[in-house]
């Protein structure tokens, strides 16, 4: 028996969880779904959006499966990034013919964005110019201190070697797994942030020599990202450093049709959790036509982790034989099709 917590989180995030785990249980796989208070309710009953019991649930469980918060789960969701150290933040981009690219020819698109997920602007040391000791950082462009600029604010970029060469060996894993190019690519901006961005690059260079069997390569961010718009089919396992993987991996899931479809897993040492890539679509919330695919999939990489591949498969078999008909697809990809409809197609083809 397999234990998941879940938390459905805010606005039309339920919609596409309920499903997808009514779904999943249809297929009787032997997991038990646990249900940790959190957020407004949680406050409402126990005086703490995120009690002692709820993280007492998800430490028992075997893995957690995540809405998107818009705030209200939120301290669930930092418990479950920052306290379980879940370091990379895996985003497949995989493209299913008959969802709505944008692109001229988006046919064989298949990679995997590996976001650094703990580090960079992301630890949130930000503040007052002002209130900076002396002597200040001085910046090696503008040539004097940075407190001479006036009024305004700063934030600190954070790159560790140890974050950096877990997550990059956790990519270079990642591409050895897949039935891909076996290639791993590495972006920064190394020319203007050689001190920061410019270690993850060296850290790369250096974890590459371990993996003589797996294809290396290292780009500007900026051009990997003009890159993946011209040429995304030749990229397989891409990694970087946070910032750029939370934008860039919301661009390669324009490029397959929309975060409708970007699905999302969290790895650490120790402890993953599974969410989809979107937001919680308050605009559309209560209408029962958020697209689940995002959803299902996120599923799918969480019955991976908890070793159920054959299902897995189906799944995803069954969602692209959806896609491929094009009769039950949902508004975001061109469809009239509710969530419900859409979850009832993948289950006709399972």
């Amino acid at each position: 028996m397999k234990h998941v917590a879940v938390i459905e989180g805010d606005d039309a995030s339920p919609e596409a969880v309920r499903p997808t785990i009514e779904f999943i249980d249809s297929l009787n796989l032997g997991i038990d779904w646990v249900y940790p208070r959190v957020g407004e309710t949680a406050e409402a009953e126990h005086g703490s959006p995120f009690p002692a019991a709820s993280k007492k649930q998800i430490d028992a469980a075997d893995t957690t499966f995540f809405g998107s918060t818009s705030g209200s789960s939120a301290a669930a969701l930092m418990y479950l990034r920052w306290g379980k150290q879940t370091f990379a933040n895996v985003r497949p981009a995989v493209y299913l013919p008959g969802a709505r690219s944008p692109l001229a020819d988006p046919q064989g698109i298949d990679l995997a964005i590996v976001r650094e997920n703990l580090e960079d602007l992301y630890v949130r040391a930000e503040g007052d110019l002002e209130t900076l000791s002396d002597p200040a950082p001085t910046g090696t462009t503008i040539r004097r201190s940075v407190k001479e600029l006036g009024a305004g604010r700063y934030a600190i970029k954070v790159i560790t070697e140890m974050g950096s060469e877990r997550v990059i060996r956790f990519a270079f894993d990642l591409a050895r797994s897949r039935e891909g190019q076996r290639r791993v690519t590495v972006t920064s901006k190394y020319n203007m942030l050689p001190k920061t961005d410019g270690l993850f690059r060296e850290i790369a260079y250096a974890v590459a020599d371990d993996y003589p069997d797996i294809e290396f390569e290292c780009f500007i961010v900026d051009d990997f990202a003009c890159r993946l718009v011209r040429e995304a089919q030749r990229f397989d396992v891409v990694v970087m450093p946070n910032l750029y993987g939370d934008i860039l991996s919301d661009a390669a899931a324009g490029l397959i049709g929309g975060l409708g479809l970007a699905a999302s897993g969290c790895y650490g040492e120790s402890y993953a959790y599974f969410e989809s890539a979107h937001g919680t679509a308050p605009d559309i919330a209560g209408q029962g036509i958020i697209n689940p695919t995002a959803n299902l999939l996120s599923a799918c990489m969480m019955l991976e982790h908890l070793d159920l591949m054959e299902p897995a498969v189906r799944i995803r078999a069954a969602i692209a034989t959806v896609y491929a008909d094009g009769t039950d697809l949902t508004p975001d990809q061109g469809g009239n099709a509710s969530t419900l409809e859409f979850c009832s197609a993948v289950r006709r083809h399972i």
